[in-house]
């Protein structure tokens, strides 16, 4: 769990590509895979997509690289959609957000659907962003084990990871992740705006239990 606040208003670029007339979760266009399988990238997006919005000085701060990389690299997820410029910035300072809001391991697995159409490059690009994701998963809840203990007792209960074992059919489980995300949607519009809230990140993962039938 990670506590930040967002920096600065929202704004246009201009001659941005359709901003104005986009709403909800975007999701990664098949083109966009193999630009984001890399691990320079794929953090900084995480790092967007978590913090919110920053600079390319702020990410490397964040990453432990230097601006050139940053900057090059956030310009290679803006060709492709994945990043913006919020337009907010001044001089040559430019401030980017994150255009994709879902989950993008999670999204992009789902990209080939099970067409055959679908290159082997593209499918060994959605293998790497899933294992990719996982190792982030892994870093950042080993970073709440070893600083919980600086937390409010209450933040302590009420983060970390639990497990809960349900009996579901496909089209049941389909039904409980709609649920699951209509609840965070909903607790991320009453957080807005409230000076006592955190930003917490809550991560899901449906795993089945019984092997799977011939």
């Amino acid at each position: 769990m990670t506590a930040r606040n967002d920096e600065g208003a929202g704004g246009t670029r201009p001659g941005e590509r359709g901003r104005a007339a986009r709403s909800g979760p975007r999701t990664p266009e098949r083109s966009a895979l193999r630009t984001l399988a890399h691990p320079l990238r794929s953090r900084i997006l995480a790092e967007l997509r978590v913090h919110g919005r920053m600079t390319a000085s702020d990410l490397a701060r964040a990453l432990d690289t230097h601006t050139g990389a940053t900057s090059y690299h956030l310009r290679q997820l803006e060709s492709v959609d994945l990043v913006q410029d919020t337009g907010t910035g001044t001089g040559r300072r430019r401030v980017w957000e994150a255009v994709a809001q879902e989950n993008v391991a999670l999204v992009t697995a789902s990209a080939g659907g099970g067409e055959e159409d679908v290159d082997e490059d593209d499918a060994h690009a959605v293998d790497w962003l899933a294992l990719d994701y996982l190792a982030h998963f892994g870093d950042r809840a080993r970073s709440w084990l070893t600083e919980q203990h600086t937390w409010n007792p209450v933040w302590q209960d009420v983060c970390g990871l639990q497990d809960h074992t349900v009996q579901v059919t496909a089209e049941q489980a389909t039904a409980l992740r709609a649920e699951l995300l209509e609840v965070l949607e909903r607790y991320h519009r009453v957080g807005q705006g409230n000076p006592l809230a955190k930003r917490v990140v809550v991560y899901t993962c449906a795993l089945p239990v019984d092997r799977r039938s011939p």
